[in-house]
This record gives structure tokens, sequence and C-alpha cells, in this order.
């Protein structure tokens, strides 16, 4: 078998892998020396040469020439009478350099090579596929389903390169059937083994930001701002969102006419519900909006700590925290805050004073009502250091006096 019919002979693994002449050679290149270590324990002495122009190749082995009948090895050493026949030039001690046919090698060892051949043409096509797809995490994939497993879904795309969907990384109300069309991105890209694995994710907030982007052009095109995307995967997400120009309504713009433009969004993630917020520089601007259409009286913000108090009519506060805590939780992740709330009642649950004369002494009363305080929850509001220097009583009376008002007042 001569070189250009060795290199015919892989012709089907060029065409499989899309591999180029180039580095076909540079495979070739490479499976010949690996061929050499294992047949001579090194390729030291052999020069390989492969022109990618041509399609062939030249084994080279360099021979030391040694006196005659002292050659230790036939494989590396040459006697000078054997060299002379050819060249009267060369002398002892020189090199002698002579072309090894690949049909020398042996049947057995052109078998080696086709191996050796295929296996580096695999690992050439991994790692390939490694750095096509380590530069692709974060973008948007489309993938035919393949295989549905317990714990995950292999899908195909056009290429037949494989994805793995894994349960945890599905939508929980996610419904696949073999041959469906998938829609994911690119969450991380890890060898298993000698074969790159590309896993995939639809609960991302990175999805989300993907499927926008596809269906809103001015996010496309940059004239709106996705600032930041947080989400409870099937459940809830909240975007904040911005715009260069102050004459677009970047809300307005996401949401579309009746809501035209987040639904293909919204329906691609089994109906999420999806709230849509303009960013805003200030923190109290933007804890109010993150939390929602809710009434808030006050908001409280320690930019040091991250922290937001938040005040709030007792009848909004199921709205603030929302199913299971997902509206509070959300906008605390959209915001950059801790959010606590804190529940205030109206002035009509409030009770005079007076009203405990029974319970506590009156000229306690009368100096408490001296100073303002003429409510039980005007003096709750104070601390208890405060409410000494009002009146002369010790520590635990004080504590004794607001334990009364707060158990009438909590009923």
């Amino acid at each position: 078998m001569d070189n250009l019919a060795l290199i015919e002979a892989f012709g089907d693994f060029k065409e499989i892998k899309n591999i180029s002449k180039i580095d076909l050679m540079a495979i070739i290149e490479d499976s010949l020396k690996t061929l050499l270590r294992k047949r001579y324990d090194s390729d030291d002495h052999f020069d390989v040469i492969v022109n990618p122009d041509k399609g062939d190749f030249q084994i080279f082995l360099n021979k030391v020439i040694v006196e005659d009948e002292m050659s230790e090895d036939d494989d590396l050493e040459i006697e000078i009478s054997e060299v002379r026949k050819i060249d009267s030039t060369f002398e002892v001690g020189e090199e002698y350099t002579q072309e090894i046919p690949v049909s020398k090698l042996g049947r057995r060892n052109i078998l080696t090579l086709k191996q050796i051949l295929a296996t580096k043409i695999q690992e050439h096509f991994n790692a390939a596929l490694y750095d096509q797809f380590r530069d692709k995490i974060g973008e948007l994939i489309v993938g035919e389903v393949h295989h549905i497993r317990h714990k995950h879904v292999i899908l195909l795309d056009d290429e037949d390169n494989e994805f793995i969907l894994p349960k945890e990384n599905q939508i929980p109300s996610d419904f696949f059937k073999k041959g469906d069309n998938v829609r994911a991105i690119v969450e991380s890209v890890d060898f298993r083994g000698s074969k790159p694995q590309i896993t995939v994710s639809r609960t991302a907030p990175k999805f989300l930001e993907e499927l926008l982007e596809l269906e809103i052009p001015e996010i496309q095109d940059g004239t709106i701002i996705l600032k930041k995307v947080v989400r409870i995967p099937g459940e809830k997400a909240k975007i904040a969102v911005d715009a260069y120009d102050d004459r677009i309504d970047p809300v307005g713009a996401c949401v579309g006419v009746k809501g035209s433009r987040i639904h293909g969004v919204v329906r691609e993630l089994r109906n999420e519900n999806i709230d849509v917020i303009q960013w805003s520089k200030n923190p109290e601007i933007l804890v109010k909006r993150a939390l929602g259409n809710i009434t808030i009286n006050k908001i409280e913000v320690n930019t040091e700590t991250n922290y937001a108090l938040v005040y709030t009519p007792v009848e909004e506060i199921s709205k603030v925290i929302g199913k299971q805590g997902q509206n509070i939780k959300l906008a605390s992740w959209l915001s950059g805050f801790e959010i606590d709330v804190y529940r205030e009642t109206s002035d009509d649950d409030d009770v005079e004073l007076v009203e405990f004369s029974d319970e506590i002494e009156s000229w306690i009363i009368d100096e408490f009502k001296k100073v303002g305080l003429n409510t039980a929850r005007s003096v709750l509001d104070k601390d208890t250091d405060a409410l000494l220097k009002i009146v002369d009583l010790e520590e635990e009376t004080i504590e004794d006096v607001k334990n009364i008002l707060r158990e009438e007042l909590e009923g």
C-alpha cells in the first residue's frame, strides 16, 4: 500500500468529521510518529515529512554508520561496507538517511497505524467540538429530542451534535416527546473521559435573556438594555430594563400591545409569570418597583449593608410576600437588597392611654401625656431608654407597662 493509497483509505474520516487537509496531514504525521515509537521505542532517529499540497508523506530513518561487524542494532546502525555500495564518500560516524516505504512497515503495523489514526481523528474532533461550544456558553441552541431518560433528555442539533438536558435544568412543567424541537442555552462544556459533554439549561436566567433578545428587536439592537433578570423557573420572573433614549418606554416595548411581545416568551417558559419593571439608580425606587404594584408607605434603605425595610399596610402584606415568598425573594434578587417588611396598622387600631387606668397607675399616664404620648401605640413606638427619661420608674416596670399596652393592641 503506497502513501497515497493509505491517505485515501482515511478519506471517510475527512468527510464525516469535516477535517481539513492540513489538519488531516498533521494527524497523519503525529500518528506515524506514534507508530514509530511503538515499533522502535523512539522516533528520535526518524524524520516524517508530510506534503499537504501533494497529499503524500515520507518516512526517513537516520542510521549511524559503524565499522563492519560492529552493528548492535540493525534498525539504527548500518555497516560502512553497505553504505559505500551506494556512495563511496561516506565515513564511519556519519549519518546515513534511508527512506522507509510505508509498505515496508508490514501489514500488522499498517493496521495499527489505521487504529492510531482513527483514534487521533476522533480526539481532534472532540477537541474541536469542545472549543466550538466552550465559546458558545450562554448562547441559545435548538435541538431535537433524541432520547428521553429518567434523569436527562438527549438533544441533537442539525449537525448531530449531542446535548444533555438534565432534569434539574428543565422547567418543572416541561414535557417532551421524541422528535420535539427544544430551545435551551449552553450551560457548560466538560470532558467526560475523552468525549466532551455539552450540558444545556432551560432554568437559567440567561435562557430568559436570550428569549427576550430573540423576541424583542430593541433588545437585539441595544436600544433597550436588560439590566437584570431573575426567575423561579416555571413560576415567576422579574426583569429590569432601561433605555438609552428617555423618549422610549422600555417596559411598554418589552411587553407589547396587550402583552403581544412577551406572550411568546411566557409560552416558551410554560406560562411563567413575568414582571417587567424599569430600572432605577435610586435604591428606594428600584426596591418599590421590584416589589410590584403594591401600596408602600415608606422604605428605609441601607446601602452599606444592602438592606431595605419596607413599611406597608396590613392588607398589603400578602402581596409583598407573594405565593410561597416568591415576590419578596425575586424583588430582593432583582434589587440586590435584602428586603424585610414591616406591618403598619392604622390609627383606628390604637387605644387612648386613659383606657388603661385600671391597669396602669394614673400618675404614669399623666407623665406620658405631658410629652404628647396619648395613645398606646405612641408609647410602644418609643424605646425603653427614652421612656425612662420621661417617667421615674424601674426598667422592669416600664417593660410591664409596654406588655400591658401590647397585649391590648394585639388582642
